[in-house]
């Protein structure tokens, strides 16, 4: 069977998506499909499905085939692909396995990029990662475990370049370990990210989200700026504290649309029909909530 995919990416985070595909394994058509060599290369898996009162459901598979709860970068390509879909333009309210998220869209001048908004839920802090005792960390080092619906590790360190990415990484899969150093400018930091699932990437929204939140909490940036500028390997992100609300934060990056994939699935990878493929439009029901667009 065909299955049609597009690419896309968010500062070098790069993901496929793909609407209601008739697969019995997702995992393993990530494992495959994500492969840089052998496959057409992406960080990530993202699967549109149907959700009553939302715009569209994402379900998210890493490079590894693990499932992971969210990505902000992997919401913002989502919501190009979904909108070009829709034909439109309208803030989409998305269902993930971290709740719901608000996104909103612009139009940059170009034809294939979008400047994306998401509201990326509360911040919250979690238990240290399996394994994380055991790296070592100098205790004068500061050191965050939160949750934006998926774990991060975030850690200051004098300077991004000089450490071990890679090799710490590896030693605490379970989480997204983000290292961050102040600068260059004020109101900003510099990241690099090992991401749970996918190795080091280029950038990782929900990383940026983290970092922002402990870097504000540690002095590197002020709490009260309005923006901070977080600086990846991939290019920059801007992350709003406490907006839109008290606890929350929210993302603002590009989102730039690679190319339309084709693909052959084997029969034997083909599972049952079961969800219905008619789309619906906005506006077709009376009670005031939104009808899935997929």
């Amino acid at each position: 069977m065909r299955l049609d995919l597009t690419k896309h990416q968010a500062l070098g985070n790069d993901f496929l998506v793909t609407f209601h595909p008739q697969v019995r394994d997702l995992a393993a058509l990530a494992r495959r499909l994500c492969d840089r060599r052998r496959g057409f290369g992406a960080d990530g898996l993202l699967v549109a499905e149907s959700a009553p009162g939302h715009a569209a459901r994402m379900v998210l598979y890493n490079a590894d085939g693990s499932r992971a709860e969210m990505s902000g970068n992997g919401i913002r390509c989502f919501a190009q692909a979904l909108a070009a879909r829709r034909g439109d333009l309208t803030p989409q309210r998305i269902l993930t396995d971290a709740g719901v998220r608000t996104v909103h869209l612009l139009t940059t001048g170009r034809s294939d990029e979008l400047d994306v908004t998401v509201d990326m839920g509360t911040v919250a802090p979690i238990a240290a990662p399996p394994g994380w005792e055991a790296i070592g960390v100098h205790p004068d080092r500061p050191v965050l475990h939160l949750s934006l619906g998926n774990p991060h590790t975030v850690v200051g360190v004098d300077e991004v370049a000089a450490v071990d990415l890679r090799g710490l990484g590896e030693r605490v899969p379970g989480t997204n370990l983000e290292i961050v150093e102040p600068g260059p400018e004020p109101d900003a930091i510099t990241m690099r990210v090992h991401e749970r699932g996918a190795g080091i990437t280029e950038a990782c929204g929900t990383g940026a989200c983290a970092s922002a939140w402990a870097a504000a909490s540690w002095g590197l940036v002020s709490a009260e700026a309005p923006e901070i500028t977080v600086h990846m390997d991939g290019g920059r992100a801007k992350v709003r504290l406490h907006e839109p609300a008290h606890g929350h934060v929210t993302l603002v990056g590009p989102t730039v649309l690679i190319g339309s994939v084709v693909v052959e699935i084997d029969e034997s990878d083909v599972g049952p029909n079961e969800i219905a493929l008619a789309a619906s439009r906005r506006g077709d029901h009376d009670d005031g909530s939104e009808q899935s667009a997929v």
